[in-house]
């Protein structure tokens, strides 16, 4: 017998060696081995539904960022005429959503700048302002030195 046929997911004496040095080495190895000796026969399914469902959600998030994926065909034409119909109707909609917050958010840029201009306006005249009563304040000084 080779030490990976006793390897396997049982109380055998490698495997509780195993985590018994895990838990002296570094706790969460110890840990792992506990997992693996309880859960170890069920390790595939649980790989197994793993990949599957992160192809799904690959599968997903690249529908959702717009790239065309394959359509696979139900057999029925009148369904597949209706699916392809719904989707463009619904890229178009999507595609007017997109344009309406394009707009709405030159609106904000625009009322942004708007603001921006007004308040650069008043910070000048304010500045002038300050400017002409302290050029005033030094020509009443020089009036009351001579």
């Amino acid at each position: 017998m080779t030490g990976t046929q006793s390897l396997r997911p049982a109380w055998t004496p490698l495997t509780i060696g195993l985590m018994v040095l895990g838990f002296i080495v570094w706790w969460p190895l110890g840990l792992a081995m506990l997992a693996y000796i309880v859960w170890g026969d069920q390790l595939h399914d649980v790989v197994r539904d793993g990949k599957s469902q992160f192809s799904n959600f690959g599968a997903t998030k690249y529908a959702q960022s717009g790239h065309r994926t394959r359509r696979r065909a139900t057999g029925n034409a009148a369904f597949d005429d209706y699916r392809s119909e719904e989707l463009d109707r619904l890229r178009k909609e999507r595609r007017k959503l997109d344009d309406e917050v394009k707009e709405f958010e030159e609106y904000l840029s625009n009322l942004s700048m708007a603001r921006d201009r007004e308040e650069f306006t008043r910070y000048m005249k304010e500045r002038d302002a300050r400017r002409r009563k302290s050029k005033s304040d030094i020509d009443d000084a020089e009036i009351i030195e001579t």
